[in-house]
């Protein structure tokens, strides 16, 4: 019987959640040289021996270009040409180039949430056009995996298995059936209109709510938007901006609707998934933001908006019209507004970081626990992304599961800068002032906000062969010399 020909690799580099995309000043990503001094380090790694660099989903970022509607189908090409070809990116993509040209050298390219687009056939034609031109050689060692099942491989034995991980995340699942046909579309010289596309949830809050504010404050692009006291931090930051939306609920909505259908989207099963727990209000706008001197009121508003929410038709979207809803808003972003703005926000941000895990490399949270149910036990090693919170976790029996991080900047908000209305003044002021520039240079006593934590995974067969060696592991400097091992697991060659 013919088993399956997986791919075999000595050694395979894991990163994700790269965010390339937006206007210089709204860029998340921070470390350029870092990137592509990493890249080419990678060429010249191992000589001899074959080795993948597997970018495992959201390479790009094309909710942060100005596109129209949701989805960049019909402009998908000079949005992606922009990216790539343009000044801030650049070196990136061409170390990526000389990568791929490189014998034994192999790129993945795994989409997430924000870099869709990748699943299209004329974006996957020119970037293998720009990675590899007219080589043939190197064309075969580029590979595309933009349907949702991931990317697997053998490294001494063991079997990996990449994911970006928004498979599992209601706010964030990819309709891959709606790009394969719009992949058709596109093939066959017709046009997608606007209007045909429904956006997830997240990408909803993304467009509708996210870029907007982040014209005045670039950093909010760094919470989230699928975090519950996210939606209180835009609240207590912008709470016009909520106003404009109305219908919050709606997107509340397609989250919940989407909780029918992402459990299902790593399973082989065809059972349908168990009605999803409703979300309330008070789950979004958190404990903290709610104890304001005006309980009572905020608590009738609440409730209000609860009932209307009860009336949910099966999709999650209220029965009732979007107008009320926007009523519900307008009292309650009025009573936010009655608080003092940075004491709403640091009770915002209290309700974020409680009982927070955020930074604990063995935490398993919710896209660990949920992918872990979906992967067989005959996958040694699983690796995902999409949370920007790296991770290693031993499993045991010689199985591993890792989260590669984020390359963006990571803030970072302790318990000292939280601790009172006082201390968090000075916080205040530099996110006030709103600059990328400003928040890389904040620093708090010992503390800095913005992180310089740039991470990789790295599986491989050690020098005697005896093992396979999983590591998480931090690119510093130039990217140009072996990352820091934050967290090491072993197993012997199959």
């Amino acid at each position: 019987m013919l088993s399956d020909p997986i791919a075999a690799f000595d050694a395979i580099h894991v990163i994700s959640d790269i965010h390339m995309g937006g206007k210089p000043g709204f860029q998340i990503l921070r470390e350029v040289p870092r990137l592509a001094g990493f890249i080419d380090w990678l060429r010249t790694e191992r000589q001899g021996q074959r080795l993948a660099l597997v970018l495992n989903g959201d390479v790009v970022d094309t909710l942060a270009e100005e596109i129209e509607g949701y989805v960049a189908i019909n402009d998908a090409l000079p949005t992606l040409q922009r990216i790539v070809e343009g000044p801030s990116f650049g070196t990136v993509w061409q170390a990526l180039a000389a990568f791929v040209k490189t014998e034994g050298r192999h790129l993945v390219v795994v989409i997430g949430n924000h870099d869709i687009e990748v699943a299209l056939p004329p974006v996957q034609r020119y970037l293998l056009q720009v990675l590899a031109g007219g080589d043939l050689a190197a064309r075969a060692r580029v590979e595309f995996s933009t349907t949702g099942g991931g990317w697997t491989c053998l490294v001494g034995g063991a079997r990996v298995y990449c994911t970006h991980g928004n498979e599992v995340d209601a706010w964030n699942f990819n309709r891959y059936e709606d790009l394969a046909r719009a992949g058709r579309r596109l093939n066959a010289g017709q046009r997608l209109e606007p209007s045909e596309w429904t956006p997830n949830a997240g990408t909803r809050m993304v467009k509708d709510v996210m870029n907007s504010v982040k014209k005045q404050y670039p950093w909010i692009d760094l919470l989230k938007p699928e975090t519950q006291a996210a939606v209180g931090t835009l609240l207590v930051m912008a709470p016009e901006k909520m106003n404009q939306l109305g219908d919050l609920l709606g997107i509340v909505g397609v989250k919940t609707a989407g909780e029918y259908q992402a459990p299902r989207r790593l399973s082989a099963g065809d059972a349908p998934a168990a009605a999803p727990a409703s979300q309330t209000l008070e789950q979004l706008l958190g404990p903290n933001l709610r104890q304001a001197p005006a309980r009572d009121t905020a608590q009738d508003m609440l409730s209000a908006a609860e009932d209307q929410y009860a009336t949910a038709a099966p999709t999650g979207v209220p029965t009732g019209q979007l107008g009320t809803a926007g009523l519900v808003w307008d009292r309650l972003t009025g009573w936010i507004r009655g608080i003092d703005k940075p004491e709403a926000l640091r009770r915002a941000l209290l309700d974020w970081l409680k009982g927070d895990k955020t930074f604990d490399f063995v935490d398993r949270d919710t896209t660990c626990t949920d992918v872990l149910k979906a992967v067989g036990a005959d996958v040694d090693i699983i690796i995902t992304g999409h949370t920007h919170l790296a991770r290693a976790i031993d499993l045991g029996a010689g199985r591993m599961y890792f989260n590669s991080g984020t390359w963006i900047r990571l803030m970072r908000f302790t318990e000292a800068m939280l601790r009172s209305e006082a201390s968090f003044r000075a916080v205040w002021e530099v996110l006030e002032k709103g600059a990328m520039s400003d928040l890389d240079q904040a620093s708090f006593g010992a503390e800095k906000l913005v992180l310089d934590r740039t991470t990789a995974i790295e599986v491989s067969v050690d020098q005697d062969g005896k093992q396979v060696v999983g590591q998480l592991v931090q690119i510093n400097g130039d990217g140009r010399q072996p990352g820091k091992a934050l967290k090491t697991y072993t197993r012997a060659v199959a």
